[in-house]
């Protein structure tokens, strides 16, 4: 993900502010909610494969400037492709089958074109191979004896540590708030049993993966200011 500095961007930033509220209990409504300034998209918005329960997923930016989102289905053997570089627009981008051994977690970037992933039971790591994106390839490491955090190093390589943390996943339920319009009640939209959250910060686009699919937080004075700086640079 790149870091985006700007004044205009960390201003609008501090206007949205989102809630971890409790444990989730009950399934994520599927409603369309708009405020002045914020846009949640439910999964019914989104393309079918962004309608089901995931185990995982991260954004990748492409070296053509595309931005992908991967969702991990069916416990590790399917990822599931979307095109979020406009987030007005949200395309499908198929689907590939994977050689794995269970569920597994996204843990760092390796560089431009690859992504530490580990498997949760057996907390082996693997290597998501992305030079071709539209068709990763999850390639496994032999003779990795180190179990516990690890540290990219660049597109080189990654260092493994033998400091184990146990992670257990659990769903959350969110609550986003509104709060640019100080001449109007602060609106509050809930999403239900969150299992990740992922931000592109050029977008302002949030991510939820929920227990009923995937939920988009849109900001459209982000958006707009994103593409009227892509234009003056195109000038």
């Amino acid at each position: 993900m790149k870091q985006n500095g700007d004044s205009e961007f960390s201003n609008g930033l501090r206007r949205v502010a989102i809630a971890i509220v409790a444990s989730g209990t009950f399934a994520a409504p599927a409603v369309f909610a708009k405020a002045s300034n914020i846009v949640l998209v439910p999964p019914t918005a989104l393309p079918e494969s962004a309608r089901q329960t995931g185990e995982a997923m991260f954004l990748h930016d492409t070296v053509d400037g595309r931005t992908l989102l991967y969702i991990e289905h069916s416990q590790g053997s399917e990822l599931a492709i979307l095109d979020v570089t406009d987030p007005v627009h949200v395309r499908a981008g198929g689907s590939v089958r994977l050689e794995a051994m269970g569920p597994f977690d996204f843990v760092s970037t390796l560089g431009d074109r690859a992504e530490l992933v580990r498997f949760r039971q057996a907390q082996v790591d693997a290597v998501l191979d992305l030079h071709a994106p539209q068709a990763p390839i999850l390639r496994t490491v032999q003779g990795l004896s180190v179990q516990g955090s690890a540290m990219p190093l660049g597109e080189d390589g990654f260092m493994l540590t033998n400091q184990v943390g146990a992670e257990v996943q659990a769903t959350r339920d969110y609550q986003i708030v509104d709060t640019a319009d100080s001449q109007e009640l602060y609106r509050v939209f809930d999403v239900k049993q969150v299992r990740e959250e992922v931000t592109r910060k050029e977008t302002g686009t949030t991510f939820l993966l929920t227990d009923g699919g995937l939920y988009l937080i849109r900001r459209p004075a982000v958006e707009m200011y994103k593409n009227q700086r892509d234009l003056a640079y195109a000038d």
